[in-house]
Formats: C-alpha cells, sequence, structure tokens
C-alpha cells in the first residue's frame, strides 16, 4: 500500500511535466514549418523619407530609482533615427532618491539639443510600471507608443526597422528581440540567457508565425495607442500589465508582430536574489493573469481550438514548478520503496517519460541556439545547469504560483540594475526570502544519490545530483551575496533636491496637457520651445 501511496503520485507528476515537455517539442515543430513567415519584416522607412507621412511616436521610459542606468538609456533613446518633429520622450519617472536630479537634468540637457523631451513625476506609485505608462499615455502626443524599460539600449534604427508594421490598421503591437549585454558575464546570465532566448527565439516565433497569441514583453516593442484604448488601458491588478494588455488586445481583434530580426540589447540580473525576485514577479503576474483571462479566452468561440489551447499553456508554465519541487520531495521515498526497474519497465515507462520532461527541453533549448547562428553543442553543454537552476527556483517559485492563485495583486519589486560598473558602484539589491528549504532539499537529494547508486536505480541518480545541485546552487548564492552585502560599508545616496522656479520662469504649457500636468508636484518645470513646431513643449516634473 505504502508503494501505491508513492508510486501513483511520482508517476503522476512525472506525466505532467512530460505534458508540459512535450509542448516544448510543438513549439520547436511550430517553428520550423512557419520559419519563411518569421523572416520576412517589410523594408525599413528611409532615412531621408518625408516626415509629414510618418506617424507621431512616443517613447515612454518608466524609471524607478535607477541612477546607474539613467543616462545612458535616455543617451541611446536620444539617437532614434527619427524626425524630430514627430518624436516624442517621456520620461516617466517615480522614483524617491537621486535618480530624480540625474533624469531631470539629462532631459534638460536634450531639450537644450532641440530633442521633445518631456520629466514627469508622480506623487506615489499607484499602479507602479502599469499605472506610470498609463499617467503618461494620458499626455503623449504619439498614436504609437513604444516602451523601454532602464536597462534597455535601442538601436538608431529600431524605429525606422519597426513602425512600419502599423500600415496594416490591424497590427496593434510590435515586438522585437531581446539581445544581452552581459551574457558572458558568469554561469548565471548564460543561464538566464539561454533561458531568455528560449522564450524569444522559440515561443515567440512560433506563436507569431502559426497565429497564436504571444505577448508584449514590457520592453523593446511599440503599441499602437488605439490598441491600448480599445483592450481597455493598461491596468495594474495583476504584476504582469504587459501580458494582460497583450491578451486583452488580441482579444479585440488587433494582431502582434515579432521582430526576431531586430535586437535590443538589455542587462541580465547578475546576482542570484536579483534573479530570484525578478523570476518570482514574473511567475505570480503570469499565474494572475491566467487568472484574470483563460476564462474569457475560452468563451470565446470564434477562436479556434488551437488558439485557446496555446493560451492555456503560454499562462500556465510556471505549473511546472510545483510539479518540480514535489517530483523532487518524492524521489528518495520512491527510491526506498520501489525496487530497481527491469528492462521492461524501464524500456516502457522510465525512458519515455523522461524522453517527454527532459528531451523536450533539450530540443527547445537547440532549437534557441541554433537558430542565432550558434553552436547545438553550446546549448547542451549548459542544459545541465539550465535544468538545475530551474530546479533550484521551484520552491521560492511554487510560492509565487501560489499568491498568485489568491487575490491580492502584490508590490511591483523592480529588478536593480548596475550599468556602466566602472563609472559607480550598484546601489539597489533585491531581497527575497532566505533560502533554508532549498538548502534543507539539496541535503535531501544528496541523500537520494547514494541511495539510488545502492538501490540500482541508476537512471535517478544524475537526476537527484540535478535536484541537489540545484538547490545548494540557489541557496548557497543568496546566502553568499546576503554575507558580502552586509559586509560593505553603507554607501551614503544624497537626497533629491527638489528645484523650485517661479511662475515667470515656468513656460506655457499645451492646453491640452495643462490639467494633467497640474496635477503634479510643483517643482522644476523646464521646457525649450522647438522652432519647428507651433507650440511650446513642455518639461514637468
Amino acid at each position: 500500500m505504502t508503494t501505491y501511496l508513492i508510486a501513483v503520485p511520482y508517476v503522476a507528476i512525472l506525466v505532467a511535466l512530460a505534458v508540459y515537455g512535450l509542448h516544448r517539442s510543438k513549439l520547436v515543430y511550430l517553428l520550423r514549418k512557419y520559419r519563411s513567415k518569421i523572416a520576412a519584416p517589410p523594408a525599413p522607412i528611409a532615412k531621408d523619407a518625408p516626415f509629414a507621412t510618418l506617424p507621431h511616436v512616443t517613447v515612454q521610459l518608466p524609471l524607478f530609482n535607477e541612477p546607474d542606468v539613467v543616462d545612458q538609456l535616455l543617451e541611446a533613446v536620444a539617437r532614434l533615427e527619427y524626425p524630430r518633429e514627430r518624436l516624442e520622450i517621456q520620461v516617466l519617472d517615480d522614483s524617491t532618491d537621486d535618480t530624480r536630479e540625474l533624469a531631470r537634468a539629462k532631459v534638460e540637457a536634450l531639450v537644450r539639443r532641440g530633442i521633445d523631451a518631456v520629466y514627469i513625476h508622480r506623487h506615489d506609485r499607484t499602479g507602479y510600471k502599469a499605472g506610470a505608462l498609463d499617467y503618461g499615455q494620458r499626455m503623449a502626443k504619439g498614436e504609437l507608443i513604444a516602451v523601454f524599460d532602464a536597462d534597455f539600449l535601442p538601436q538608431p534604427d529600431f524605429l525606422r526597422a519597426v513602425v512600419p508594421h502599423f500600415e496594416d490598421a490591424k497590427v496593434g503591437c510590435v515586438q522585437a528581440r531581446w539581445g544581452h549585454m552581459n551574457r558572458e558575464h558568469s554561469l548565471l546570465t548564460k543561464i538566464q540567457s539561454l533561458m531568455l532566448d528560449g522564450h524569444h527565439m522559440v515561443e515567440n516565433c512560433a506563436r507569431y508565425g502559426s497565429g497564436k497569441f504571444f505577448n508584449f514583453s514590457g520592453t523593446g516593442g511599440i503599441w499602437r495607442r488605439e490598441a491600448i484604448a480599445a483592450a481597455g488601458g493598461w491596468q495594474h491588478d495583476t504584476l504582469t500589465e504587459d501580458l494582460d494588455l497583450s491578451y486583452r488586445a488580441q482579444l479585440a481583434g488587433y494582431r502582434f508582430v515579432y521582430r526576431v530580426d531586430h535586437v535590443t540589447p538589455a542587462e541580465l540580473p547578475e546576482e542570484m536574489e536579483a534573479f530570484r525576485a525578478q523570476q518570482f514577479r514574473w511567475a505570480k503576474g503570469t499565474v494572475q493573469t491566467a487568472r484574470k483571462l483563460l476564462g474569457r479566452v475560452w468563451a470565446r468561440k470564434d477562436l479556434s481550438f488551437s488558439i485557446r489551447n496555446e493560451a492555456v499553456f503560454h499562462m500556465t508554465p510556471h505549473f511546472a514548478y510545483p510539479f518540480m519541487l514535489l517530483l523532487s520531495v518524492f524521489l528518495l521515498p520512491m527510491l526506498l520503496v520501489m525496487p530497481a526497474g527491469d528492462p521492461r519497465t524501464l524500456l516502457l515507462v522510465d525512458i519515455p517519460l523522461l524522453l517527454g520532461s527532459s528531451g523536450s527541453v533539450a530540443a527547445f533549448y537547440v532549437a534557441a541556439d541554433v537558430t542565432q547562428g550558434r553552436s547545438a553543442l553550446g546549448a547542451l553543454v549548459k542544459l545541465p545547469a539550465l535544468m538545475a537552476l530551474g530546479c533550484g527556483m521551484s520552491p521560492y517559485l511554487t510560492k509565487a504560483v501560489w499568491q498568485g492563485l489568491g487575490g491580492a495583486t502584490g508590490e511591483f519589486v523592480r529588478t536593480p540594475k548596475k550599468g556602466d560598473k566602472t563609472a559607480v558602484k550598484q546601489r539597489y539589491h533585491a531581497r527575497t526570502q532566505i533560502p533554508w528549504i532549498e538548502l534543507l532539499l539539496s541535503l535531501q537529494n544528496f541523500a537520494a544519490i547514494g541511495v539510488a547508486l545502492s538501490t540500482g536505480h541508476i537512471i535517478a541518480a544524475p537526476f537527484a545530483l540535478m535536484f541537489a545541485m540545484g538547490y545548494a546552487w540557489v541557496g548557497g548564492s543568496v546566502l553568499r551575496e546576503r554575507l558580502a552585502f552586509a559586509a560593505k560599508p553603507a554607501k551614503s545616496v544624497a537626497p533629491a533636491r527638489a528645484v523650485v522656479r517661479t511662475q515667470a520662469e515656468v513656460p506655457a504649457l499645451d492646453a491640452s496637457r495643462t490639467s494633467l500636468v497640474d496635477e503634479l508636484e510643483p517643482v522644476a518645470v523646464a521646457a525649450m520651445a522647438n522652432t519647428k513646431r507651433s507650440a511650446t513643449d513642455s518639461l514637468s516634473v
């Protein structure tokens, strides 16, 4: 009886993981099937194109305490190749530190260069990033809205390459691929880059090519303003406002485009705790979005079964983490009560399940690397570490899934950025739960290795090692980072100063924007008249 109580849930967990694994194989198949459609972008806008024919674009830059990267971000956006008469830059700064001073000064410098740049600071962080984007959009001039997070550096030709897609009135959003500036920094960043490449090179490409729903990734893309409005606008009842709005826009009838050939470089978290905090937010928010929207998707009988079915896998991938956690917990008792499998059991049960859950993962990430011109061997070499990291993250992300099923939205915890490490030291560090559970599970799975070898469960031994190493990696890294941070002397950060100006120093505001700007706190407001415009541009805090 005890054997069945352990074996039945163990096999059920393996089957569930195999289902998610086989779905990855399906995405690889779709990627290959629709390769020609994915690689067919329109011609970019010519540099000498008449600006009167081009749509007005607003570039939104949501910030929160990003002093180490704000300058490089604004400088990169200022280099975008697009007519200045048709381009507006919005700095949406919710910061509480001296990012406000730095961002304001940089915006003033851009205005002096003749660039239409606006600095906006809210009284509070209501709605976090979604709230900031919504607030800025009410003042935006553009019919197209581009969004870049603080650590993204758009290439100069980004708008020229992406804007032509919007000649089709049904295109609601265009997402470009993420690049990784610090891919080679450490094993952690190498694994993160492979994970994100799997999402961008396989998932997004396969869904776009086959006509399924996929999502704006929160940054590195452009929205049609009308599509945002038709979908109900930015909402902040989930921690993944990008996924939420993406599905609502596609349910409203808009089509999304993915540009795999256009890359926007960004920074990967270099600390385990920062990565952990980021993944927790993504996992919890995705489950919240599934709870909010999956019912609506399945109620739409005008959508094909394949679109609705793919939406289930798209919004529930993080449920694999509770299954992985349970698998690691059940592994040791399973090894103790089950005899080593005979050849028939090995052939008919064990190997198919292992191939379904693990072999498909290998195919998925090999495809992600090969489609970029990288070697398949490089992906295979990193695969054990990638799977170990996923196992090590499973307890904390299981908690995220559980919270996502609950009612509270939770706090939007940003990912700390380091920026130019030669110029400044990183000021902010993410803080997550101390990983005692991971360390205990590491000990249990190290014990499982010995049991597997002594009882003849040879296939189970490398998986027990993978669990043990993954838990030890995550738990040990977090503790090491905590100790290293505690040993450093505190770095003082000068508080932001509000530079108040008299009314005589404040230039006239566009009438359409005055009511909203007046809601902002009464600190520095400055602008420079653009000689090519009849209206006065405003720099507002």
